[in-house]
């Protein structure tokens, strides 16, 4: 992901729409911000955690959903922001449409890259606290390191090696260790 293209206009949901197929970017409070194609690492790391993730809900016959990207997040309701975090698990179905997601996931995960690293750490931080997701993580493959943000209760917010276990935040059973997914 590159920085917001620089220039005063507001861009909108329409214009992300409007977007050639197979551009991507996301729309932050009306700044657009092109994404670059995924690496091999991270693809790694977002199918075996979704995997993880999802295999816990259906063995606890859970009704979250779990969602990959490229999948539309409607944050805000306006027409202003738009994003598409890696991995959103999602458990009101009130929020789902055809679309996407509109609201906040319950769960955010984003894998960082040298490209993405200051909107993973700090605009996209502070846009999924202040929409309401409950639990963020983003994934450092270069430093191994897993930082985990507990909005909903602030009890387990802090940085966590790859082959130490993660407790989930909203699911106190699950637990995660990054370096058992990575092969």
């Amino acid at each position: 992901m590159s920085s917001a293209l620089k220039d005063e206009f507001i861009y909108t949901i329409d214009d992300i729409y409007a977007f050639p197929d197979g551009q991507r970017a996301e729309l932050i409070d009306g700044q657009l911000y092109n994404m670059a194609p995924p690496g091999t690492k991270h693809q790694e790391i977002i199918f075996s955690l979704s995997r993880k993730i999802a295999d816990y809900i259906d063995k606890k016959n859970g009704s979250c959903k779990i969602y990959l990207a490229p999948f539309a997040v409607f944050l805000n309701a306006d027409n202003k922001n738009y994003v598409e975090p890696d991995i959103s698990v999602i458990c009101d179905k009130n929020k789902l449409d055809d679309k996407g997601c509109h609201g906040a996931p319950d769960w955010v995960i984003e894998v960082v890259s040298p490209s993405t690293e200051r909107m993973d750490y700090g605009i996209k931080l502070f846009k999924y606290r202040s929409a309401g997701v409950r639990e963020y993580w983003i994934i450092n493959p270069l430093n191994r390191i897993v930082n985990v943000f507990d909005f909903e209760k602030n009890e387990k917010t802090g940085q966590y090696r790859f082959d130490i276990d993660i407790t989930s935040c909203i699911y106190e059973d699950l637990c995660i260790k990054i370096a058992d997914l990575l092969s």
